[in-house]
């Protein structure tokens, strides 16, 4: 059977005292919205339409590289006239399932157990057992479980207000028989809009008999209403990333302090330290050691290699047995190779540090290729850049670079050549030799500094 999702992204979100609209909010590092298209075609969706409104056009651009239908909800009239409007694109699907885009953190699992076990039904609810069930919709069923009802807080009797079995808003429904309940909402109401929920009450006055699964968590099924909301959500989910990481083996100095907004792959015996915060794809080898403060992004990190404090590492890949840090920069496109020391307060960026070579203090390395058993000095700069155009630097093996060293490029420093401190190298610098260029150095006699008249 096709099965159609329309996930609901029309609101305001007035709570969010936000210009962005609400499912643009990151979570994760990446839009609300994003999750729950993630998830609806992680189950296998035959089609996925988003009804939108806020915004206008930000959301689609903003999603734009999703495979789904967009649907503008122009005048907002409630969740069953957002349904409504998107029921056209769901025409030749067979069922229909019904998600939020202000929910991100439904799992894929919960939302295939629902269309499982509705199969043979014509409408599926998800709902969710809650310690207090104030403001939610309560579940009403007869004394062998069957569903009567959703009865609203304020229409619910002392007794119905008892039931902590609330209703999450997830349905999945045939969907001539969704068409046709659709049809019979009114907007007879205080604010004169379309309820979704109406559509729970047509079924069962219809005598359909209701599939219900609960969801197994709370948080899976909170929408953000507001800032606090979204923070709350933010924690529950790096919470869950880092259990998963310590039951696989890695030590977390703080589990509280750790950021994941994209995939982290760890192998066993990984260490991290506080405050770490991971972007994009991560993958870090076995025994790779994390200290406080770091920020990962799209990079490789091989086995047993250590980052000190304060490193940013974004689009590189670094081998096994190296170091880093503390405070370097490692910029796009560069691979440090295996044993290699990067330092304090050093920058790299477009550059290849052989095997065993240590650039280890104060020091700027662009587009530059440098061999293994290579030592840059302190205060080394590869003048990689003319105004115009980038440059290439190329240091071979065994070389040493002296402090305070600038190289103009385009220039080669041969193998085992030693450049002077101080040195301003544009030419190339033969192999195995001494090459200096200074200032021959005077001291005058006689001279007085000047003093304030």
């Amino acid at each position: 059977m096709k099965l159609g999702v329309v996930i609901l992204a029309a609101g305001q979100g007035k709570r969010m005292c936000s210009r962005l609209p609400k499912v643009l909010h990151p979570l994760a590092g990446r839009p609300l919205l994003a999750h729950v298209l993630d998830c609806a075609h992680s189950i296998g969706a035959e089609r996925v339409c988003v009804v939108y409104g806020h915004g206008g056009d930000v959301v689609p651009q903003a999603l734009g590289d999703y495979d789904c239908r967009w649907v503008e909800q122009a005048e907002q009239h409630g969740t069953g006239h957002a349904v409504m409007e998107a029921m056209p694109e769901m025409r030749d699907m067979d069922r229909v399932l019904i998600l939020y885009g202000d929910v991100p953190l439904t799992r894929a699992a919960t939302l295939q157990r629902l269309v499982d076990a509705s199969a043979d039904a014509a409408l599926g609810l998800l709902t969710v057992i809650v310690e207090d069930p104030t403001g939610y919709g309560r579940i009403v069923r007869d004394a062998s479980g069957r569903v009567l009802r959703i009865v609203e807080q304020q229409d619910a009797t002392e007794v119905e207000l008892e039931i902590n079995e609330v209703n999450t808003g997830f349905i999945v429904a045939d969907r001539a028989r969704l068409d046709d309940w659709l049809s019979r909402i009114g907007n007879q109401n205080a604010n004169g809009e379309y309820y979704l929920t109406d559509v729970l009450a047509f079924a069962a006055s219809d005598g359909v008999e209701i599939a219900t699964i609960r969801s197994e968590t709370r948080e899976e099924v909170c929408g953000v209403n507001d800032r606090v909301q979204l923070a709350a959500l933010e924690r529950y989910y790096q919470r869950r990333q880092a259990e998963d990481l310590m039951r696989g083996g890695v030590t977390l100095v703080d589990p509280e302090r750790l950021d994941i907004r994209g995939r982290l792959r760890a192998a066993r015996d990984v260490y991290i330290d506080v405050n770490v915060v991971i972007e994009g794809e991560v993958r870090l080898g076995e025994g790779v050691s994390i200290g406080p403060n770091c920020l990962l992004r799209d990079c490789e990190i091989g086995a047993d290699t250590r980052i000190l404090a304060n490193c940013v590492i974004e689009n590189s890949s670094i081998g096994s047995g190296a170091r880093l840090g503390p405070f370097s920069r490692l910029r796009p496109e560069v691979v440090i190779a295996d044993g290699a020391h990067v330092g304090n307060f050093v920058e790299l960026k477009k550059s290849q540090v052989g095997l065993g070579s240590k650039v280890n203090h104060l020091t700027y390395v662009g587009d530059t290729q440098i061999g293994s058993g290579v030592n840059v000095g302190a205060g080394t700069i590869t003048c990689n850049y003319d105004g115009a155009n980038k440059h290439r630097t190329v240091i071979g093996d065994g070389a040493f670079i002296g402090s305070n060293v600038s190289l103009v490029a385009p220039v080669e420093i041969g193998e085992n050549a030693t450049i002077g401190a101080g040195s301003v190298i544009s030419r190339g610098a033969p192999a195995g030799k001494l090459t200096v260029t200074r200032a021959r150095q005077l001291t005058l006699d006689g001279w007085k500094r000047p003093r304030k008249k």
